[in-house]
């Protein structure tokens, strides 16, 4: 069974960076896409960014630019790396993976950003 786990979320300062980690607990698959969205208060579920398994990108306009996605294919990890922080990136942010199968999704990480 997959189990997705992410971590490096927290308190940060407008202007400063994070970086997200998702590592795969459970059983070791071969991921075609892994990425993470965001939902923030009051909001729906939104893109971030998603890297698949031939290392292509892509990313949501809002974080272009001040992020990158990198993925570690043997230890089935995937990291994001957000930059200029500003309080509309606060949000839980949920690690995704896929298989030509299904999604799998981990319970997501909380970053808040302070101004």
């Amino acid at each position: 069974q997959v189990k997705l786990v992410e971590s490096g979320g927290g308190l940060v300062q407008a202007g400063g960076s994070l970086r997200l980690s998702c590592a795969n607990s459970g059983s070791r698959l071969s991921f075609n896409v892994m990425g993470w969205y965001r939902q923030a208060p009051g909001k729906g579920r939104e893109f971030v960014a998603e890297i698949n398994d031939g290392d292509g990108t892509s990313y949501a306009r809002s974080v272009k630019g001040r992020s990158t996605i990198s993925r570690d294919n043997g230890n089935n990890t995937v990291e994001l790396l957000l930059n200029s922080l500003t309080a509309e990136d606060t949000a839980v942010y949920y690690c995704f993976a896929e298989t030509y199968a299904r999604p799998y999704w981990g319970q997501g990480t909380q970053v808040t950003v302070s101004s």
